[in-house]
């Protein structure tokens, strides 16, 4: 191997780390001073790389670290920015802040994605991972410099170059309306249920209301007014549709209980129709029928066997040999009477 390609073997390491600084000097505002916690940051776990000790090296935990800094951040932020505002609308522009949508674009503006080491074959446009590596550079810059730098870097890096805060707070998002409309696009039925209603210490008054989708019990949601209670109770419910897709087989199991309960009848359905048995057919009225062809009548009432034609009204006579009389009984008196006429009979013989 020549003497050139050994010192360019050399230097590729120190150019990639110089490039790394170079990079995250324009994301932060700073340069890091023990870039191992930002290389961590950069590391997805589909990379399965491990430490000296055996244990995975990713960013997961510098994620969980960072995502409680970046609220405690970002709710200070809000509370500094907005005086005066209330509790409801400080938590509803924090959330938006840091929303798993708003720092995947922040990571994705930044150039972050670029600098994240992953095993997939591409991240970009790929929000949940891109978001994740954010969350996870605010742990590596906590446990680089502490929590002021964090405050610092959203402050100076993020609003107001990539984050317009009023617009972020003051954009209506109604989740409710995007719950109703998932709800009518998979015809599951959508119930908002008051649970109660109280005042707070000044005497203001305070909702509370609960998701119920086919019956099933989802999230529940507080505000000073029926509206913001109820969109509370949704955006709740929609990030559990997310992250549980158990929940939504439990919703669309209990729906298909309800349609197939409504598709099949209680009792069978009477019949409407009576036995028309006044009418005469046409071969009864002509008086004429063949051995091969039953009544009219018998195979639409399902009677066991053909009735027997009318008699024809142009006959003089009608056939009255199926009718007999039942004779007379005879009283003690008759029979006597009749033997002694048999008697007189004898002798006058």
């Amino acid at each position: 191997m020549k003497l050139n390609d050994i010192i360019d073997r050399i230097k590729l390491p120190f150019r990639k780390e110089k490039e790394l600084f170079s990079s995250l000097y324009k994301i932060l505002g700073f340069y890091p001073r023990n870039i191992e916690y930002y290389k961590q940051a950069l590391m997805h776990k589909s990379i399965r790389k491990r430490n000296d000790k055996g244990k995975p090296l990713n960013n997961e935990r510098l994620e969980f670290l960072g995502d409680a800094i970046l609220d405690a951040a970002v709710g200070y932020i809000v509370y500094r920015y907005y005086e005066g505002k209330r509790e409801g609308f400080l938590t509803n522009t924090r959330s938006k802040l840091v929303s798993r949508e708003t720092l995947g674009k922040l990571a994705n503006e930044m150039g972050l994605g670029s600098l994240l080491l992953s095993a997939s074959h591409s991240t970009s446009h790929n929000s949940y991972v891109e978001g994740n590596a954010f969350e996870a550079l605010v742990g590596a810059i906590y446990l680089d410099r502490g929590y002021e730098a964090c405050l610092q870097f959203f402050e100076r890096q993020i609003l107001g170059k990539y984050i317009n805060i009023d617009k972020v707070a003051f954009k209506e998002v109604n989740f409710k309306s995007k719950l109703l409309e998932w709800s009518q696009k998979n015809r599951v039925r959508l119930e908002y249920r008051m649970l109660k209603q109280k005042s707070d210490e000044n005497g203001s008054p305070v909702f509370s209301f609960q998701v119920i989708l086919e019956g099933v019990e989802s999230e529940k949601g507080s505000g000073y007014s029926k509206k913001e209670a109820q969109q509370m109770a949704s955006k709740e419910t929609l990030q559990r549709l997310k992250r549980e897709p158990q929940f939504i087989d439990q919703i669309f199991a209990a729906k298909t209980a309800r349609t197939k309960m409504e598709e099949e009848p209680a009792m069978a359905v009477p019949d409407t129709e009576q036995e028309q048995d006044f009418m005469v057919s046409r071969s009864e009225e002509s008086g004429v029928r063949s051995e091969d062809t039953p009544a009219a009548d018998s195979s639409l009432q399902g009677n066991p066997a053909p009735r027997s034609p009318l008699p024809n009204p142009q006959d003089d006579e009608f056939d009255l040999s199926d009718l007999s009389v039942k004779p007379k009984e005879k009283t003690r008196e008759d029979i006597i009477a009749e033997a002694e006429a048999a008697a007189f009979a004898e002798a006058e013989g």
